[in-house]
């Protein structure tokens, strides 16, 4: 999701006695990141946020290209990041779906045909690696777009970026402290089925405390509903993630934000969560 803006820069970290360099790094992160997202979320003109998503889409495709790149598999980076910024904006322009359509299907059709006047040999890989970037970056991120236009629109992103945050802090913490039980080893062999189980239930703990707070016109039901979801659906977006870094022999896509890695690394579960919640909100809402 968008509102990620400690992306934005490096943050430097002392080390803090009796606490793990990561644990250090990812507070710094939090400190810097949580109060700058409250207000391009809350406060800021819209124009800024959408901007900001629409940057941050541009800087994941560009780290997913250039994983691909240092694995021996190249794509069109230029045409990666122009046409997934250009998806995710889409989102939030006059005539939406239609001009979402329309900015994919060029992308698409200009992706498909540039082997055909490029010199070199026919290659499909890099095809594949630019049509992965624009529809897993630019049109997951898109949905931050929808939802920023949704009634209660600001309250909506507050409550999935609250959430899904809560959940992964949880996730890395419980993991950390008592994590013995392997839940992929194949695909992220630091993940486990405790710190899983951590994510889940500090999702809900979070989605019900932020939902009094935000979207007091859901149901306690529904809150819980949309915790559980947000702290399933999150959790596969990370694993989502991680098989094509594994598959590609990468820890983190780049590193951009202390103790978490890439833009990419930090955007994975929201990117999923995003179109999650849109969906919930739209199809279910206070109903639950």
């Amino acid at each position: 999701m968008g509102c990620d803006v400690a992306a934005v820069g490096v943050v430097t970290t002392p080390r803090v006695p009796g606490l793990p360099a990561a644990l250090v790094k990812r507070l710094a992160t939090a400190v810097v990141g949580i109060p700058l997202a409250v207000w391009v979320i809350a406060a800021a003109p819209r124009w800024v946020f959408a901007l900001l998503v629409v940057a941050l889409s541009a800087a994941a495709a560009w780290e997913l290209t250039r994983l691909f790149e240092r694995a021996g598999r190249p794509g069109y980076a230029w045409l990666a990041v122009v046409g997934a910024a250009g998806v995710t904006a889409s989102f939030g322009a006059p005539g939406f779906p239609g001009t979402t359509v329309a900015v994919f299907t060029a992308a698409l059709a200009l992706a498909l045909s540039l082997p055909v006047w490029l010199d070199g040999p026919p290659a499909v890989d890099p095809v594949t690696v630019t049509l992965l970037a624009i529809a897993y970056v630019g049109w997951s991120l898109g949905y931050a777009l929808l939802l920023a236009n949704m009634p209660d629109g600001a309250d909506l992103l507050l409550f999935l970026v609250g959430t899904t945050w809560a959940g992964e802090s949880a996730a890395f913490a419980v993991g950390s402290a008592v994590g013995r039980h392997p839940l992929a080893s194949s695909i992220s062999p630091r993940k486990t089925v405790e710190g899983a189980l951590g994510q889940l239930a500090a999702s809900i703990v979070a989605a019900v405390g932020l939902g009094i707070w935000l979207l007091p016109q859901w149901s306690v039901t529904a809150m819980v509903s949309a915790g559980i979801v947000l702290g399933i659906v999150g959790q596969i977006g990370d694993l989502a993630e991680s098989v094509i870094k594994r598959s590609l022999g990468a820890k983190d896509t780049g590193g951009l934000v202390p103790g978490h890695g890439g833009v990419l690394d930090r955007l994975d579960g929201l990117m999923f969560n995003a179109p999650a919640l849109f969906y919930y909100a739209s199809w279910v809402g206070g109903r639950g």
